[in-house]
């Protein structure tokens, strides 16, 4: 117990330290762009780091306790915390930014942040591949979560198309070919259903024991359904996709109080919040909903501007 106690402590220290660079990062973003005014590509682009920002951070904490519990067996291990750190930070410095203007840094950050969540995926695909039984429910259970590294993947594909649309020289932005706000939504769509597919597997190891345990199997699915159609028919407002949005931003947050409670159920509750957090719901998990609806929002004004 002394030892995830000391452990627990020294995790709290650090996400409080990069909580405060991330807010030191927010307030350099707005003082750089002090006086310049924001225009619809580059509020959007400014959402979209936000939401790279958060989902970093869920990122960082989750991946943070997950290899503490593997001891940082693999020195690649401390790999994903230090790039989720990294995110936040550029995250919330975008956040603050409404120069109209790629910013190398950023850039640079995010597509490191893309190629960590390529190569966890195959470190986690392994992991489990190589285990007794190979692809079963029980691996997919307790082995390394595919979930995480994705979640990395889809934080630095978010920052990358934030710098694009930021820094887009036509009228409407475009991304890959295509304009701005149908790409942002198809990407958006996509991570919704892999997020939603994350929560259904521990939801469904948890026995959905609770009436509110469907709602992140629920909700999500019918947001991204919304959002991937306003992306591929013709621009038009689609109040019902922004919404049934609004309600997973919020059912992230109502997620983690969810979390929190179970936190506080288990045998020591708070006071026992160093060995608690590792066994109890993984309370970093439910703002990755939040995050992605900020950027499907993005999205959505992205390509309501069309109509």
């Amino acid at each position: 117990m002394g030892t995830h106690s000391g452990h627990g402590r020294l995790g709290a220290g650090v996400t409080a330290g990069v909580a405060g660079l991330a807010l030191a990062a927010w307030l350099s973003g707005r003082r750089a762009a002090r006086g310049t005014a924001s225009t619809e590509p580059v509020r959007a682009a400014r959402a979209c780091h936000r939401s790279s920002a958060l989902l970093a951070g869920s990122v960082l904490a989750d991946s943070a306790m997950e290899h503490e519990r593997g001891a940082y067996a693999n020195p690649a291990m401390y790999v994903p915390p230090l790039m989720a750190a990294l995110v936040l930070l550029a995250g919330a410095h975008g956040g603050g930014d409404a120069r109209p203007q790629r910013h190398r840094v950023r850039h640079a950050v995010y597509g490191g942040a893309m190629a960590t969540g390529v190569a966890g995926t195959g470190f986690h695909l392994y992991n489990i591949l190589k285990r007794p039984g190979r692809w079963s429910w029980h691996n997919l259970f307790h082995a390394a979560p595919l979930g995480a590294p994705m979640a990395l993947l889809l934080a630095g594909g978010l920052g990358l198309a934030a710098e694009r649309v930021r820094h887009g020289r036509t009228r409407v932005p475009r991304l890959l070919g295509r304009p701005a706000g149908q790409a942002l939504g198809l990407l958006v769509g996509a991570g919704l259903l892999g997020t939603t597919g994350e929560a259904a597997l521990l939801h469904f190891r948890g026995a959905f024991q609770h009436r509110a345990m469907v709602l992140p199997v629920s909700l999500p699915p019918l947001a991204a359904a919304a959002l991937l159609h306003a992306a591929v028919a013709p621009p038009t407002r689609r109040p019902l996709a922004r919404w049934l949005l609004r309600l997973v931003r919020l059912l992230g947050w109502l997620g983690m109080a969810f979390h929190t409670r179970g936190i506080a159920r288990r045998q020591g509750g708070w006071r026992n919040w160093s060995q608690n957090l590792f066994a109890g719901p993984p309370l970093p998990a439910p703002p990755s909903f939040s995050a992605l609806a900020v950027a499907g929002l993005a999205a959505l004004r992205l390509r309501e501007k069309r109509a």
